[in-house]
């Protein structure tokens, strides 16, 4: 990869992986240590239309996949490394895969959101301050200045 000044949407993009991971690593881990949710207020009724009898499954998925995940993107976003194995499931081949999987976490973050409102969690203003945070990581990893920079080649 070429060593060119990172456009100041990448440093956006940056900080807006960091805000998700560092917001739902915290809850993600606290669901899976108390699946019944009482250690942070989740009331057993928000359960009750979802396929889950505890919050372990939802805990293990929001600090994973929507906590750990976007620390090893937030990794390659800002070092650039390779990692074969997400080369793998990158689907910008020419670009590195970091930039491939922010575009997938902002696709997971909207499902995720959208699970919640289908499963009858009533409307929080949190569902849509992540949507909106999944769309606009979404946007981001598609501007043509972060795809120059994270250009492979």
């Amino acid at each position: 990869m070429k060593k060119t000044k990172r456009p100041v949407s990448g440093i956006v993009l940056i900080f807006l992986m960091f805000f998700q991971a560092f917001s739902a690593i915290p809850t993600g881990f606290s669901m899976i240590m108390d699946p019944s949710g009482a250690a942070i207020g989740l009331p057993n009724y928000l359960l009750e239309q979802s396929p889950f009898s505890s919050f372990l499954i939802p805990g293990l998925f929001l600090g994973v996949i929507l906590g750990l995940f976007p620390v090893v993107i937030l990794y390659g976003l800002i070092t650039r490394k390779d990692f074969w194995k997400l080369n793998r499931i990158n689907c910008y081949k020419k670009h590195h895969w970091a930039l491939g999987c922010s575009y997938y976490l902002g696709i997971l973050l909207i499902l995720w959101i959208n699970m919640q409102l289908y499963f009858g969690i009533g409307f929080h203003i949190l569902h849509f301050v992540y949507s909106s945070l999944g769309l606009l990581i979404i946007v981001f990893s598609q501007l043509p200045g972060i795809k120059r920079y994270y250009l492979i080649g």
